[in-house]
């Protein structure tokens, strides 16, 4: 019994023992456990900020940089203005008019040709037919004279393409591309512009150095002309397929006649274009190829009569020059009519009266970069220029105001009262022509 008695205190002591040390391994590991969740916590805190780091950049990145690039650009709005073309994902960098002016193309850096309906201009819904080039970029483009075949030099493989276009086999009525030509050779330079004469006859190449060929329709070279002008900046066919031009780092346009049929062509120096104290930027003819209207460096546009006896010696007569009012480099454009003038510069155009020879409006910032096409329809009602990754028509306003000059003119020299009479129904017309276009909305739409 005593043995019992005196076991009791140890066997107390020892329970009291093992439930402290218990008490201690239950802190123990609730304190590890607290601080497990609270590392995990942490470390699940520091993975998600790290992961927002990033994203918060990149969200920074997006918000400033189109800020940089288009310094607050504000979509061009005016009262000419009759839509603005949508559906590029990149810079524009060439478009043309098609011969029956049903169409217009333009090419983008984007690898992308689209063709557009004319008739569709002043809707509000601009429908287009996308065309892509596979593996280069299409730089410069050109309709063939029938409209159903475009002519384009390809940046990567400095080769000439031809596209050929209409309604598809698959029954579905849609047009498109049905098939394509490479000329045989890349050019042997740098290819800068194309061009097909109106006759079909022949197609240019003008290239960055001093070259401008002459090639067949099957892009055999018929003629390698040297422009001695240091350095090309701009070549084109003239819109009656008889003359190529160029012009460059002399102050001088230089036209050569192409005469002949396909394989048997001759090319003979026509006229040469001189007044300019600098290099000329570009120039353009009127539709019958008649006028033709330069820029230069030296901060002057002049128009010129080039509808003279050059086979006997005659050299394009000056008509008119007058100063330009935007920073150059400057392109310059002619409408068919001639009686219009327009000059870019930077994002900006001018508008000349090419009858009466006034300086008229200046349009800025049709774009957000600048401006890589200035071309007049067929139907001398619109201006269209590109720069960015959109296109903006512009009523030419200014040509309709000329037309007017023009026809009181010719009234007063009219010989008959029949003729009178036409001209001021055109005169009334064009007035109320142009009274429309100033009641009207400006329509932007995105292409569908």
């Amino acid at each position: 019994m005593a043995e019992e008695a005196s076991s009791l205190p140890v066997i107390a002591v020892t329970a009291a023992v093992g439930a402290v040390v218990l008490l201690l391994a239950l802190l123990c590991s609730i304190g590890r456990g607290d601080k497990k969740s609270e590392n995990e916590e942490n470390q699940e805190s520091d993975t998600h900020n790290k992961a927002e780091k990033p994203a918060e950049k990149q969200a920074k990145k997006s918000k400033l940089v189109p800020k940089v690039k288009k310094a607050g650009f504000v979509p061009f709005t005016h009262q000419w203005l009759s839509s603005t073309l949508k559906g590029h994902s990149s810079r524009v960098v060439a478009v043309d008019f098609s011969p029956n002016g049903k169409y217009l193309v333009s090419t983008s850096d984007d690898r992308v040709m689209m063709m557009w309906s004319t008739k569709e201009f002043t809707q509000k819904e601009h429908k287009f037919i996308r065309m892509n080039v596979e593996l280069d970029t299409v730089s410069d483009i050109k309709f063939s004279p029938d409209s159903r075949a475009v002519v384009g030099s390809l940046s990567n493989s400095n080769k000439v393409r031809v596209f050929k276009i209409g309604k598809k086999e698959d029954g579905s009525g849609n047009i498109g591309v049905l098939g394509t030509m490479d000329f045989p050779k890349p050019a042997p330079a740098e290819i800068l512009n194309v061009g097909v004469s109106s006759k079909g006859t022949f197609i240019m190449a003008g290239m960055v150095g001093t070259q401008l060929g002459i090639y067949d329709l099957k892009g055999e070279q018929q003629e390698m002309i040297n422009t001695h002008q240091m350095s090309n900046n701009f070549c084109a066919v003239s819109p009656c397929g008889r003359f190529v031009a160029s012009s460059g780092f002399t102050p001088d346009v230089k036209i050569w006649e192409v005469s002949g049929t396909p394989g048997e062509l001759k090319v003979i120096r026509a006229m040469e274009l001189k007044g300019h104290n600098s290099g000329v930027y570009s120039f353009a003819f009127n539709g019958d190829s008649s006028r033709v209207a330069t820029v230069s460096k030296d901060g002057t546009w002049k128009l010129w009569n080039t509808d003279v006896r050059y086979s006997q010696g005659q050299d394009a007569k000056l008509i008119f020059s007058g100063p330009v009012s935007l920073e150059g480099p400057n392109r310059i454009a002619l409408s068919p009519d001639g009686r219009t003038v327009a000059i870019s510069g930077e994002s900006n155009v001018v508008f000349w009266d090419a009858v009466n020879f006034k300086e008229l409006d200046t349009l800025y910032r049709l774009h957000a970069e600048p401006i890589s096409g200035l071309a007049f329809d067929n139907s001398n009602r619109y201006l269209l220029t590109s720069g960015d990754k959109h296109l903006q028509v512009i009523h030419n306003v200014p040509g309709y105001y000329a037309t007017v000059a023009d026809l009181v003119q010719k009234e007063k020299k009219a010989t008959s009262s029949g003729v009178r009479d036409r001209i001021r129904q055109q005169v009334e017309e064009a007035k109320e022509t142009v009274a429309s276009i100033l009641g009207e909305k400006n329509g932007t739409a995105e292409g569908k």
